[in-house]
C-alpha cells in the first residue's frame, strides 16, 4: 500500500477521526486530509508521532505490504492461467465444430447429381462459416458445382425437347 493510504487504513483501524489526529500533532484536519490523499507527506517529526498515535512502527507506515502485493501476484498469475485455458477450450471447441470436410464432401457429391445437387450446394452454402478451415475453397467448389448442374440440366432439357436435333431426309 501506499503512505496515504496505509497512514488513512491505521487510523480508521485506531479508531480515530482526522479531526482527533489533528489536534493530537497540533496541525491543522487539512494536513491530514492531505496525506490521506496522497497530495503530501508528512514530516519525519510528524511521522513519528503518528506511529505512537496509531501504535505501529514507522517501518510498517513506510513500507508498501508485501502479503498484498504476493497476493497480487498470485491472483495475476491465476487470471493468466485461466485465460490460456479459456482460449484453449475455445480452439479446441472451434476445431470440433469445423465441418470443412463434410462440406467439401457434400458439394462434391453434389455436382454429380443434377436436381439434387442445386439443394445440396445451397445447403452447403447455408453451412459454411468463417471459422470453417477450408472456407473459400468449399465456395469454389459449390460455385463449380453449381455450373456442372446447371450445365447438366440444359443438357437434359436439350435432350426432352429435342433442341439442336436436325433431321437430313433424301429428296428424290
Amino acid at each position: 500500500m501506499a503512505l496515504a493510504e496505509q497512514l488513512k487504513s491505521c487510523r480508521e483501524s485506531s479508531g480515530l477521526s482526522q479531526t482527533a489526529v489533528a489536534e493530537k500533532l497540533q496541525i491543522s484536519r487539512q494536513s491530514i486530509s492531505k496525506w490521506e490523499n496522497g497530495r503530501g507527506y508528512p514530516d519525519i517529526e510528524n511521522l513519528i508521532l503518528l506511529s505512537d498515535l496509531y501504535q505501529v512502527s514507522i517501518d510498517e507506515l513506510l513500507r508498501e505490504n508485501e502479503a498484498l502485493k504476493e497476493r497480487i501476484e498470485t491472483n495475476n498469475q491465476e487470471i493468466n492461467d485461466k485465460k490460456e485455458k479459456l482460449s484453449l477450450l475455445q480452439r479446441t471447441m472451434a476445431a470440433d465444430k469445423d465441418e470443412s470436410l463434410l462440406l467439401l464432401l457434400l458439394a462434391g457429391i453434389g455436382s454429380f447429381l443434377f436436381p439434387l445437387g442445386l439443394i445440396l450446394d445451397g445447403f452447403v452454402l447455408w453451412r459454411n462459416k468463417k471459422a470453417n478451415n477450408f472456407y473459400v475453397l468449399i465456395y469454389i467448389v459449390c460455385a463449380f458445382s453449381i455450373f456442372l448442374n446447371l450445365y447438366d440440366g440444359y443438357v437434359h432439357l436439350s435432350n426432352i425437347m429435342n433442341w439442336g436435333t436436325t433431321t437430313i431426309e433424301k429428296v428424290e
